[in-house]
C-alpha cells in the first residue's frame, strides 16, 4: 500500500507561530502554537515542527511537502526595519514620490501626516534616458549617464536600489541594462526593477511597489536562506514553497526576487481556508474572521472565492482612510486588517478615554499574564479576567498564565483612572475591541457595496473563536462556523492553496481596434514566463490558465476586470467582450454608457495548479441538546453579570451534539465562547455552528 504524502505548514505571525502536519489531503496528524522568536523566527518554527513530529511519531525527513507563510515582510515595512533604498527614475521625474496623487487624503486636516514612502528626496536619483509609451526609444541610455549615476549612488551609501524608468513596462531594456551594470560594478547592492516587480502603467504606484520590494529584499533573502538551511540541516529534503498575498504558492527563489508578494501571506492562507469551508458547506456569502495575537483580518467571500484586488496600502498613517498609506500593486486577497488582537495593549489616553491597540505586546514581552515581562494589560489579559480563558487548558499547557497578574494590571492601568475595578476595566476593553472589529467589517462591506447581515461568519485564529459571537452580534451576523483546528487556521489554509503565479502587463488599446496578433503574442510571453515559475514549484503537475483584461470607458481613470477565453483572441470575440464589459459595468454602476469607446490598459495571466477537490458535506444528524458536566464562572458579555458557563472539551462532542450558551468549548489552541444568546452544534464534519437563537438575558 502506498503511504500518504506528509505535508507540513508553518505560519509565522507577530505573536504565535502555527504549525500543522497533514497526511494526504485533509487528515491533520498534529498541530501546535509556539511563541514567535523575533530575533530568529526560524527558531520558533523549528520548535513547532519538532513538536508536531514528536506528537505524530514521524520525522522531518519524511515530509514530502512544505508550505511557509510569514508576517516578516509585512512587519518590516510597518516597523521600518528594511534596507536603505535609493530610487532611480528618468531625468525630470525625480519627485514622483513627493507628488504622489497630487491630493490630500484628508482634505481639511491641518495636521495631516503624509505617508512615509521610505525614500527621502536626497536619495531620489535620476538618469538621462526616455522611452515612449509605445516602447520606442526617445533618448538612449548613454555610458556618461551611467557613470554619473554610479557616483551618485556611492555618495548616498545605500544598500538597495529601486529602478523605475518612464514607460519601462512597454520596453524594459534600459532597466535591465542598468541592473546588469549595477550587478557587475556594485555587486553588494540589491537591485529591483519595476518592469519585473510591477510592469504596469501609473508611475507612482509602480515606483512605490518597486521601492517596497527593494526595501525588504535584503532582509527576506537572508531570512529565507537561513530558514531553508536550518530545515535542510534538520532533515527536510523537499522544496519549501512560500504562501503569497494572492492566495497561491511560489518557490523560495521567486519569493526572494519578489518578496513584496509575501506581504499578508499569512492572512491569505486564512481566506483560502474559509473559501474551502464555504465551498464544502454550500455557503454562498461569507465573512472570514481571523484574529491572532497582533491583528484582526476580515475578508468577504462570495461563491467560495475570496474578494481579490490589484492594489492595497501598507502602513496607513490614518486608520481606515484610503490614500494615507504606501500603495502597492500586486495580486492580493482583499481584506481589511486592524491592530486588534490578543496582544493589543489597552490604556487610558490623556482625555480619559479607554483605548485598545493598535500597539501590541506581541510575544515579547506578551500579555501580563504570560509572566514574560509585560506590564501593560492586553485584550488577552481582559479575556482571562472575564473568565473566557481558562489557565489549565491554555496553549496546550506550554504557557503558564497568571489570572491575578492580569487583574492587577487592569486595575492599576485602567481601573484607577476610570474609577472601576479590574472586571469593569476588562469588560470595557472587551467591548471596545469587539466593536472595533465589527466596525471594520461593516466598513469593508460598505466599501464593497455589500451587506453583512445575510452572511455566515467563519471564525478562526487563536482569538477568532473567542470573540466571534460578540463581534457577530455587533455586526448583525447571526450564524458562525468554527472549523476544526481553528487556532492554526491560516496554516491549514496553506495546505489547500495552489502553486500559482500571476503577471500583469500594461498595453493600451481600444477594444474595437484591437491588435489581435500583438495581444496574442503578449499573452504567449506572459503564459510562458508564469508557467516557468509554477513549474519550479509544481514540476510536471497539470496547470490551468486564466486570462483577464482590465477595461474601462475611454477617458475613465480605473478599470473593470473582465475574464477572457483561455485561447488566442479572434475578431469574433470582440462583441461578446463588449457585452461582458457592459454587463459588469451595469452591475457596479447601475447602467452602461451608450456610445462610449471601450479601452484596455492592462492584461493579466494567472497560471496555477488546479484546486483540490472539495468533498460534499454529509447531512448533519438530528440535534441533541447536551448538558455540560462542568461549568466555569464568566462575566456574561450580554448583560455584564457573572454566570456559570458550560465547560466542554471540543473533542468530546460528536456530530449532532448541541450546547446552549453561555458555554466555553475548549481545544488545545483556542477556546470558543458561545455567548448567552447563541447555541452551538457540531455538523457532520466537525465544524462548530453557532446560531443566535436565544434571548440571552439573566
Amino acid at each position: 500500500m502506498t503511504s500518504q504524502p506528509l505535508r507540513l505548514a508553518i505560519d509565522i505571525g507577530g505573536t504565535f507561530t502555527d504549525t500543522v502536519l497533514v497526511s494526504g489531503n485533509e487528515t491533520i496528524l498534529a498541530s501546535t502554537k509556539t511563541l514567535t522568536t523575533h530575533q530568529n523566527p526560524a527558531d520558533g518554527a523549528m520548535e513547532g515542527a519538532r513538536r508536531v513530529m514528536d506528537q505524530s511519531g514521524r520525522a522531518l525527513s519524511e515530509v514530502t511537502g512544505f508550505i511557509h507563510g510569514t508576517t516578516l515582510a509585512t512587519n518590516a515595512l510597518i516597523e521600518r526595519r528594511g534596507a536603505t533604498v535609493a530610487t532611480v527614475t528618468t531625468e525630470g521625474f525625480r519627485d514622483i514620490l513627493e507628488i504622489a496623487y497630487e491630493r490630500r487624503y484628508a482634505q481639511y486636516d491641518i495636521n495631516l501626516e503624509k505617508p512615509d514612502l521610505l525614500v527621502p528626496r536626497e536619495r531620489a536619483l535620476t538618469i538621462r534616458e526616455r522611452m515612449a509609451a509605445d516602447g520606442s526609444v526617445l533618448i538612449s541610455l548613454g555610458d556618461d549617464a551611467i557613470d554619473a549615476l554610479l557616483a551618485d549612488l556611492d555618495a548616498t551609501g545605500v544598500d538597495a536600489v529601486a529602478i523605475c524608468l518612464m514607460h519601462a513596462y512597454a520596453n524594459p531594456s534600459h532597466e535591465r541594462r542598468l541592473r546588469e551594470i549595477l550587478s557587475e560594478k556594485r555587486p553588494n547592492l540589491t537591485v529591483s526593477i519595476s518592469s519585473d516587480v510591477s510592469p504596469e502603467a501609473r508611475e507612482f504606484d509602480r515606483l512605490c511597489t518597486t521601492v517596497a520590494n527593494a526595501y525588504i529584499q535584503p532582509l527576506m533573502e537572508n531570512y529565507l536562506a537561513r530558514f531553508v538551511a536550518q530545515f535542510q540541516a534538520a532533515g527536510v529534503g523537499c522544496p519549501i514553497l512560500m504562501m503569497t498575498a494572492g492566495g497561491g504558492m511560489c518557490t523560495v527563489q521567486t519569493a526572494s526576487r519578489f518578496p513584496i508578494r509575501l506581504v499578508e501571506s499569512g492572512p491569505a492562507g486564512g481566506a483560502v481556508l474559509a473559501a474551502r469551508i464555504a465551498a464544502r458547506a454550500g455557503i454562498d456569502n461569507v465573512l472570514s474572521f481571523d484574529v491572532g495575537g497582533t491583528t484582526a483580518k476580515l475578508c468577504l467571500i462570495d461563491d467560495a472565492r475570496p474578494q481579490t484586488s490589484r492594489q492595497f496600502e501598507i502602513a496607513r498613517a490614518a486608520r481606515f482612510i484610503k490614500g494615507s498609506g504606501m500603495p502597492v500593486r500586486i495580486p492580493v486577497i482583499e481584506m481589511i486588517e486592524i491592530g486588534a488582537g490578543g496582544g493589543s495593549i489597552a490604556g487610558v489616553d490623556r482625555l480619559g478615554r479607554l483605548t485598545v491597540g493598535p500597539k501590541s505586546a506581541g510575544s515579547e514581552p506578551g500579555p501580563v499574564a504570560f509572566g514574560r515581562g509585560g506590564t501593560e494589560p492586553t485584550v488577552t489579559d481582559s479575556d482571562i479576567a472575564l473568565g473566557y480563558i481558562v489557565p489549565d487548558t491554555f496553549a496546550e499547557g506550554f504557557i503558564q498564565i497568571d489570572p491575578q497578574a492580569s487583574k492587577v494590571a487592569l486595575a492599576r492601568v485602567i481601573g484607577t483612572r476610570l474609577n472601576t475595578d479590574a472586571i469593569g476595566a476588562a469588560d470595557g476593553v472587551s467591548r471596545i475591541v469587539d466593536e472595533s472589529m465589527a466596525s471594520a467589517g461593516r466598513m469593508h462591506a460598505v466599501e464593497s457595496g455589500k451587506d453583512l447581515g445575510p452572511r455566515t461568519m467563519i471564525a478562526f485564529g487563536g482569538n477568532g473563536p473567542l470573540h466571534a459571537s460578540r463581534v457577530a452580534r455587533s455586526a448583525g451576523v447571526s450564524r458562525i462556523v468554527i472549523p476544526p483546528n481553528p487556532g492554526v487556521g491560516s496554516a491549514v489554509g496553506f495546505l489547500f492553496a495552489s502553486v500559482s503565479f500571476e503577471i500583469v502587463r500594461s498595453r493600451y488599446s481600444l477594444l474595437e481596434t484591437l491588435d489581435l496578433d500583438g495581444i496574442n503574442a503578449l499573452f504567449a510571453d506572459m503564459i510562458a514566463e508564469a508557467s516557468d515559475v509554477v513549474a519550479q514549484g509544481a514540476g510536471d503537475a497539470p496547470t490551468e490558465t486564466q486570462r483577464t483584461a482590465f477595461m474601462r470607458y475611454n477617458g475613465q481613470g480605473h478599470e473593470i476586470e473582465i475574464a477572457l477565453p483561455d485561447r488566442d483572441l479572434t475578431a469574433e470575440d470582440i462583441p461578446p467582450l463588449i457585452a461582458a464589459f457592459e454587463a459588469e459595468y451595469r452591475k457596479q454602476f447601475s447602467r452602461p454608457v451608450p456610445g462610449m469607446q471601450i479601452e484596455i490598459l492592462n492584461w493579466a495571466v494567472r497560471v496555477a495548479t488546479p484546486d483540490t477537490d472539495v468533498p460534499e458535506l454529509p447531512e448533519t444528524p438530528p440535534l441533541t441538546t447536551i448538558t455540560p458536566g462542568q461549568t466555569r464562572p464568566i462575566i456574561c458579555d450580554v448583560d455584564g453579570h457573572q454566570k456559570q458557563a458550560g465547560f466542554v472539551p471540543r473533542d468530546t462532542l460528536k456530530p449532532g451534539d448541541r450546547v446552549r450558551g453561555p458555554a466555553l468549548i475548549t481545544e488545545p489552541q483556542t477556546t470558543t465562547l458561545v455567548s448567552a444568546d447563541f447555541s452551538a452544534h457540531v455538523d457532520a464534519i466537525g465544524n462548530l455552528v453557532l446560531i443566535q437563537d436565544q434571548k440571552g438575558g439573566a
